[in-house]
């Protein structure tokens, strides 16, 4: 089974990230970017305002495609539990708020990209935070984290949420962080007895 957490920066997926650890011990826990050499490329160009944003498109697709083969499929292979900290859906929404203007459709143009070659995920957990929040709790510290440019991340993000609403499972991230944390833990808690009851069944069936 393959996890991700997806949502604006600020909206607190990495601390939830990060407690899953130890609530679910035996998962593979992995994240995009990567801390491959197409990882380090693509924080480069996250650095650099006047980056191209189709070679930027392009850095980030070839650094998912490194982590599919390298991490997230011979895991799921190997019949582990994946969750990644960001994944495809963070592409189709950051990426296509960066195209917008560059190519027609850019969700759509991006997801075409991904889609001979990615692995969809299982499910998805959606931290849901306003632009202006998500912008003060990270700092703003570049260009993607601008609350201007957060906003056109979000209807990105509630678009993905309408074409796959049987995998987002939505968390308002305003709420105390521990409640956040609470709700997290119960999905994933949820998802892997429901993926182990269906091996109960194919067992004995």
């Amino acid at each position: 089974m393959l996890i991700t957490l997806e949502g604006l920066d600020g909206s607190g997926k990495t601390t939830v990230w990060e407690a899953l650890h130890d609530t679910v011990p035996d998962a593979v826990f992995t994240r995009e970017p990567t801390d491959s050499w197409y990882g380090d490329a693509v924080y480069r160009s996250i650095r650099d305002d006047d980056a191209d944003p189709v070679a930027e498109l392009f850095l980030y697709t070839a650094d998912h495609a490194d982590h599919l083969s390298r991490v997230v499929r011979p895991a799921l292979d190997n019949g582990k539990v994946v969750i990644s900290d960001r994944y495809s859906d963070s592409r189709y929404a950051y990426q296509g708020a960066t195209l917008d203007g560059v190519v027609k459709r850019p969700v759509e143009y991006i997801r075409g990209i991904h889609l001979p070659f990615t692995r969809e995920p299982d499910a998805t957990i959606y931290l849901d935070v306003d632009p202006e929040t998500g912008a003060e709790r990270s700092g703003a510290t570049n260009k993607f984290e601008q609350a201007a440019y957060l906003s056109a991340v979000q209807q990105n993000y509630e678009r993905l949420m309408d074409v796959y609403p049987e995998r987002f499972y939505r968390i308002d991230a305003m709420q105390p962080p521990e409640d956040v944390l609470d709700e997290a833990e119960a999905i994933v808690a949820e998802l892997l007895a429901c993926a182990q009851r269906v091996r109960n069944l194919d067992f004995v069936g």
